[in-house]
């Protein structure tokens, strides 16, 4: 079993704790041949597929009653080639495996999330991202994809290769096959300098234009209850290397990121009138620092502490205006919300359903510790974010249909034109999956 997401008797439950299945069978296929064989054995049992990996999803996208496929067998580099610079993995690999082979042959992939536990695929089909001006979510890095479709046959899909199922399946949801490898672009190693400082909200967001103009990666978190934020601005440096020292790594996230907050999220569930009282510490227990290293230990930290998280993907030019509304929203809700608000950005990309897709975005996520009451918050927030033309995170808590997205999404209907050839009887779908793209 994942050590992130856990099973126990056939139950399956994701790392946020808020989804559980029970499927009939779980398959740990250790090649492409035994993958293809427990898709055709899966249809022929008249079961339907999924396949998870860490479970970091907090929406059901990978539950089934159906047969579960693990892919922790199904990891590893492929190929390296040089002259084209890309990698090829296998689709169970987990990114902090995969960037760290990458540094010791001396390569990086451009852009990263903020956490690394989960695998190339789940990250992919899901369309994690991280922030950047000019660099896009992990999908927008992928060059080409290996996929066993619904009839058990492998598909290959690149820009010249069936370049219709690669616009759609960089972000396939695990709607149109399994994904089984992922080529990713890469470039040689690089260095990042990270300046995280703490700024005020209105600071930030009166100059939020600038700040994201003058810098390759700007992303920022606000406290809610206060005027805090602590900001976060990585750029590319000819170096020297100048990691954070060992001891303040541990004290700063470990200790305080992750010891301290933790126990300040215990407080606040069991008292939220402390809430407040407790946001005002944590937004000032962080001070300034910079720091160069290599892109994972950069873009990536630890998170320790549990939580259940919604996100949406705003138009970059409404981020100040969305971003004050939910303010107002909480100011006045009585709300008690213990958990930073993380803001980033990512450039218009040419992926079906990217949350990118076609424009320029920012990226709003709201939190609670897991185990708090999180249906009011995230409700208030969500209607904020639909009414500035949102479009949720696929792996993030949102309670949004297919109808919705027919209009979120200019190219909705290619998808689900492709879905209808690739699995005209729906061997992958679930209930997420009849909810977000139709019956």
């Amino acid at each position: 079993m994942s050590s992130t997401a856990s099973g126990t008797y056939g139950t399956w439950r994701n790392w946020g704790g808020n989804v559980s299945a029970r499927p009939a069978r779980q398959v740990a296929p250790a090649s492409v041949e035994e993958l293809a064989a427990a898709v055709r054995r899966a249809r022929e049992d008249g079961l339907r597929v999924k396949a998870v990996g860490t479970g970091h999803s907090f929406t059901s996208i990978a539950a089934t009653d159906g047969v579960l496929i693990r892919p922790q067998l199904l990891t590893g580099i492929r190929t390296i080639d040089r002259q084209s610079m890309t990698v090829t993995v296998e689709a169970g690999t987990p990114l902090k495996r995969l960037n760290a082979a990458l540094a010791r042959e001396g390569l990086s992939l451009t852009n990263m999330g903020d956490i690394m536990e989960q695998t190339v695929s789940g990250a992919t089909s899901t369309g994690t991202h991280g922030t950047g001006r000019a660099s896009g979510s992990i999908a927008a890095q992928i060059k080409g994809l290996e996929l066993v479709t619904a009839d058990g046959s492998v598909l290959t899909c690149s820009e010249k290769e069936n370049p219709e199922v690669f616009a759609a399946a960089r972000i396939g949801l695990g709607a149109l096959g399994v994904v089984t490898a992922i080529t990713f672009a890469v470039e040689p190693l690089f260095l990042l300098t990270a300046r995280e400082e703490p700024m005020p909200l209105e600071r930030v967001l009166s100059e939020f234009d600038q700040l994201w103009a003058e810098n390759e990666h700007f992303e920022f978190y606000w406290f809610p209850h206060t005027g805090n934020t602590t900001t976060k601005r990585n750029n590319r440096s000819a170096g020297p290397r100048r990691p954070v020292g060992q001891a303040a790594a541990w004290f700063e996230d470990e200790f305080l990121s992750n010891g301290v907050f933790q126990v300040a999220q215990w407080v606040g569930r069991a008292a939220p009138s402390a809430v407040p009282a407790i946001a005002r510490i944590s937004s000032r227990a962080l001070s300034a620092r910079t720091y160069t290293d290599i892109p994972y230990e950069v873009f990536t930290s630890p998170r320790r502490v549990r939580f259940v998280e919604m996100e949406y993907a705003v138009p970059r030019a409404a981020l100040v205006e969305t971003l004050r509304e939910l303010r107002t929203m909480v100011d006045r809700s009585g709300l008690r919300i213990s958990f930073p608000v993380e803001v980033r950005t990512a450039p218009a990309d040419d992926i079906t359903l990217s949350t990118a897709s076609g424009r320029d975005s920012a990226y709003i996520a709201v939190h609670m510790f897991r185990g708090t009451p999180y249906q009011a918050y995230f409700t208030a927030a969500e209607r904020i974010f639909t009414a500035h033309e949102g479009r949720p995170h696929w792996g993030k808590v949102h309670t949004r249909d297919a109808e919705y997205f027919a209009r979120a999404y200019p190219r909705f209907g290619e998808f689900t034109a492709l879905r209808d050839r690739l699995d005209p009887d729906r061997l992958f779908q679930n209930d997420y999956l009849r909810r977000v793209l139709g019956a």
